[in-house]
């Protein structure tokens, strides 16, 4: 009985302590791990809300990326199609020049046949005009003998 009596006591001189012990969980529950809990409710809210905006933000990049890069091969096929034109302008433009420079060339070439014919013509007639003359001369020439002819039987 001994025991119970101790038991007793002890308990009785433990019940203050207890009861501070308890007021004192109470006190730090409302002072200090309350706050602590409602402080991190709000962190973690706050980072999920960062997250998602990111998120957000990050598809919305993801987005304008794919427009850019939309635009810019629209514009790349533009800036083909404008080269492939002015180069096949250019094409156009040299074919054109080819023909014409052929057809002065041509032009020139049967100019200078028609001029080479005219000579050709005015020389006949010349020779022909000449002839009678040229084979008069050739003939006395030879009747008469050479006089430069230097080794003949004329000496």
């Amino acid at each position: 009985m001994e025991i119970l009596r101790q038991l007793g006591e002890l308990f009785v001189s433990a019940t203050p302590t207890v009861i501070i012990v308890f007021l004192f969980y109470l006190f730090m529950r409302w002072a200090f791990f309350g706050p602590i809990e409602r402080a991190m409710s709000e962190r973690h809210k706050r980072i999920e809300g960062a997250r998602a905006e990111a998120a957000e933000v990050e598809a919305a990049a993801s987005r304008e990326m794919d427009a850019y890069n939309e635009a810019l091969r629209k514009a790349r096929a533009e800036i083909f199609v404008e080269q492939e034109k002015q180069r096949q302008a250019v094409l156009d433009e040299r074919a054109r020049l080819l023909k014409a420079m052929r057809a002065r060339t041509a032009e020139e070439a049967e100019a200078a046949k028609k001029r080479i014919e005219e000579e050709l013509a005015a020389a006949r007639a010349q020779l022909e005009r000449e002839m009678p003359a040229l084979g008069n001369e050739i003939a006395r020439a030879i009747l008469q003998g050479s006089p430069a002819g230097g080794g003949g039987t004329a000496q």
